[in-house]
């Protein structure tokens, strides 16, 4: 090859590299550019996922509403569970489960066969005393009256005295004893106390029971009342005569108008409660015992100021409450509150918020100052 050949060849050559190299150096300034915007575009959304989800509420003016709606148990004045006053073999049962019998009727009879000879041995016992008595009685007359007509000495009318006195002793002792008998024949039956329904019957004839041994369950199904408890913190609103809306949970659409009629000031310390009973007048046929009722006390709760529901109150350990306001930046500001009192599922707040203000409802129980948050829902306005 000529040496002019070769210049040529060589010039082609650097030429050929000069191009590769102005290309490498256009070539990934594209790819950079791609891959600096990227992150961008992605970061935004995962900043996003990180935040606190939570729902808010608007809190308005309007306070607590003045009812208290709570779940009661009708109960009844009388119920006992009846048992023999002495052991002995069930002879009759006078009486079935659903039965509604009157005072005084006889439920059960124990086999009296052994009482019964006891009393007629006890009254022949006592007639057998009272004709003695009478004899001694006799004699005594008579001495009396020989002694008067002096034909026998006086020494004779003591004797005469302390045989009559004996005798009538006797006769006291066996009217006892024969009393003891027919009460004994007596506690051989099982009576109403009181007029009711027989609720259960638990023995059967041909059983032994033992004195004490329940027979039969007796409930009076006429006075009735409501029983409910209430908590501690409406003990001063919650007294007597306060008026009461009942509705028996069979019969839910009717309403039942009753009133407290007593309140039990002896506080239940485990639940923090304590007993109202309401009286619902001549409402026996819609009611039995045990019977589930909803009743809402109508009290006389202040309308003014604020309250929340008592979600959104968040209790400290030093036994102050707070919730968390929503900024206008997103973020959360603890405040802290007077809470008043509560009633169903609100609470009356006395000082520490605003009317308007963004309150968290749900997801503060992690929350920290100034923490931002994503808002997934608003709740109802916090206010009555």
């Amino acid at each position: 090859m000529s040496r002019g050949s070769i210049l040529i060849a060589g010039g082609v050559l650097l030429a050929l590299g000069l191009a590769a190299l102005w290309l490498n150096q256009r070539e990934p300034a594209r790819p950079a550019a791609a891959t600096a915007s990227a992150p961008s575009a992605a970061s935004a959304p995962a900043v996003e996922a990180d935040l606190q989800p939570v729902t808010v509420v608007r809190v308005q003016g309007g306070g607590v509403s003045a009812a208290l709606p709570l779940t009661a148990t009708v109960t009844t004045e009388r119920s006992a569970a009846l048992s023999p006053r002495v052991s002995g073999l069930v002879a009759a049962m006078h009486v079935d489960a659903g039965d509604r019998v009157p005072a005084g009727k006889v439920l059960l009879e124990l086999d009296s066969a052994l009482a019964r000879l006891a009393l007629q041995r006890a009254d022949a016992a006592l007639e057998e005393a009272q004709a003695h008595h009478a004899e001694a009685r006799r004699q005594y007359e008579e001495t009396q009256e020989l002694v008067d007509r002096r034909l026998v000495p006086t020494t004779r009318l003591p004797a005469a005295e302390a045989a009559m006195r004996v005798a009538a002793a006797a006769v006291d002792r066996l009217r006892s004893e024969q009393r003891q008998q027919a009460e004994l024949l007596r506690r051989h039956t099982v009576v109403a106390p009181f007029a009711g329904v027989v609720s259960r019957k638990i023995a059967e004839v041909g059983e032994w029971v033992e004195t004490g041994t329940p027979v039969l369950d007796l409930v009076d199904t006429q006075h009735l009342r409501i029983d409910v408890q209430v908590p501690q913190e409406h003990y001063a609103t919650v007294d007597v005569g306060t008026p009461v809306e009942v509705r028996m949970d069979p019969m839910p659409a009717r309403v039942l108008d009753g009133r407290v009629v007593m309140k039990v000031p002896v506080k239940n310390p485990e639940a923090r409660t304590f007993l109202a009973r309401i009286e619902v007048p001549d409402a026996s046929e819609h009611m039995t015992p045990g019977m589930s009722a909803r009743v809402t006390f109508g009290l006389n709760a202040a309308q003014q100021g604020l309250s929340v529901p008592r979600d959104a109150l968040v209790r400290q350990p030093d036994g102050s409450n707070l919730v968390w306001e929503l900024a206008p930046d997103g973020a959360v500001v603890p405040r802290r509150v007077e809470a008043g009192q509560s009633l169903s599922d609100r609470v009356e707040i006395r000082s520490g918020l605003d009317p308007g203000a963004l309150i968290v409802l749900r997801g503060n129980e992690t929350l920290k100052e100034g923490q931002r948050v994503r808002v997934l829902a608003s709740n109802a306005p916090a206010g009555g």
